[in-house]
């Protein structure tokens, strides 16, 4: 979330003025001001950053009331209990003052709400008001009020939304922006709520699906090497140090805890270090395009990311689509939604620079670009022909949608199937080596 700062300071004439900026830290603050200061030749002298102040009131029946307000200094508060009529009361800083993100369910309710209440025709101003008031996490309490007080000012939505990308999400932020613009609200909300849903769920399949088995089978692993290594030897080593001839499978793992025993350390090496390299490399943008493309083939699952993502980007692309075929904004919106960045990259890298230096239309810019399946590429093809591509979008995100949940469903079930029937393969063979040592019969003739 971003924090407010205002400055004070004197303008050439020596009259004092003062203004407001927007950043991440008090840093970020005064490289702005200062750059406000030299361009409208200021001289700074104070700054100032919004904070949480507490304040208690003492009523003439001894009653006291709590409550908190932000603000930049401890006098607006004092002030504006002295105007509502309080004598009696005690502000203080916050000790402690930590903005945290809301949780996701506490944004949905809001944006689920916001939608019900516009189809009922409540003003927006009073939504945001009422919901504001009801909100019983701080941070999203505080920046609905802001965003209130900056509409009802006349400021632009989507410049007033951008500021809480830290608490709304960066699209969801953007799509609420847009829907102060848009000429229906309600449907902008409710396309954002679906979005976050469907947000929500792929990332939950994706967990489930590589995430959650991959766990499994490491830490398995990690459970079964600690055995070989370091339990099995203080057993078998027994009968071993005595001379006695140790059945085919107890030898055999008795060598490889040997082995792991001696390795350990390079073995373990092997194994961090190209996860260290890829997860590096996968941390900048070309890491994350090879990486995404890299899923969308993976056997098995690679086709339902890839739907679950063309899904996405078109649920986005209806909600936001104006009716021309040229319409980069929601091409770049939606690219940026699908949570592929190898779709993203087709995108904004290629079919749009198609479409903006060559002319060339949506279709064949979207085809050149090479991300999308060919199923997608002829209904957006038969809605252009039937002059409703806006129909064809809304199609595919529900198809879609009801394919990859199915099929996702299906597929998690398989894949925790086979890693049970794995572990318990891995399981059984533990427990016969381990009922081998009792076959083992000391040498009586040498007694």
């Amino acid at each position: 979330m971003l924090n407010e700062f205002r400055y004070h300071a004197i303008n050439r004439e020596r009259k004092p003025v003062q203004g407001i900026v927007y950043a991440k830290n008090k840093k970020e603050a005064q490289k702005l001001i200062d750059k406000n200061a030299k361009k409208y030749n200021l001289s700074i002298q104070k700054i100032y950053k919004k904070r949480l102040f507490l304040f208690t009131i003492k009523l003439p029946n001894g009653k006291k009331i709590k409550g908190r307000q932000f603000a930049f200094e401890q006098k607006e508060v004092d002030n504006a209990l002295r105007k509502m009529g309080h004598t009696d009361f005690k502000t203080e800083p916050a000790i402690i003052d930590i903005r945290m993100k809301p949780p996701f369910a506490s944004v949905l309710m809001f944006i689920n709400l916001s939608t019900f209440l516009l189809k009922e025709k409540m003003s927006y101003d009073k939504i945001l008001r009422m919901l504001a008031e009801d909100e019983p996490n701080l941070t999203l309490r505080e920046a609905l009020k802001k965003i209130e007080s900056d509409l009802k000012k006349g400021k632009e939505g989507t410049e007033v939304f951008s500021r809480y990308e830290d608490v709304f999400g960066k699209f969801p932020a953007y799509m609420l922006g847009l829907a102060t613009k848009s000429g229906n609200m309600a449907e902008v909300h409710e396309a954002t709520a679906k979005f976050m849903q469907r947000d929500m769920e792929y990332k939950k399949s994706l967990k489930k699906a590589l995430l959650s088995p991959a766990m499994t089978v490491f830490f398995m692993f990690v459970a079964v090497g600690y055995y070989i290594a370091v339990i099995f030897p203080q057993t078998a080593g027994i009968f071993s140090d005595f001379g006695i001839d140790l059945p085919p499978m107890t030898a055999a793992t008795l060598r490889l805890s040997e082995f792991l025993g001696e390795s350990w350390w390079i073995i373990l090496l092997i194994t961090i270090t190209p996860i260290v390299i890829l997860g590096s490399y996968w941390n900048t943008e070309k890491g994350r395009i090879k990486r995404d493309k890299m899923l969308i083939h993976l056997p098995l699952i690679g086709h339902l990311l890839h739907k679950s993502s063309i899904e996405i980007f078109f649920r986005v692309f209806a909600a936001i689509y104006s009716g021309s075929e040229n319409n980069i904004d929601t091409l770049t919106a939606s690219a940026e939604a699908c949570r592929n960045a190898y779709i993203e990259d087709g995108v904004k890298n290629v079919a749009i620079p198609l479409m903006l230096k060559e002319g060339m239309g949506l279709i064949p810019a979207l085809t050149k670009a090479d991300v999308f399946n060919q199923s997608t590429i002829n209904r957006l093809k038969s809605g252009t022909e039937a002059g409703n591509i806006l129909s064809s979008a809304k199609q595919i995100s529900s198809f879609y949608e009801q394919e990859t949940t199915y099929k996702m469903e299906v597929l998690i079930e398989s894949v925790q199937s086979i890693i049970g029937a794995f572990i318990a393969i891995v399981i059984t063979l533990l427990t016969i080596v381990s009922s081998e040592i009792a076959l083992v019969q000391p040498d009586t003739s040498t007694m």
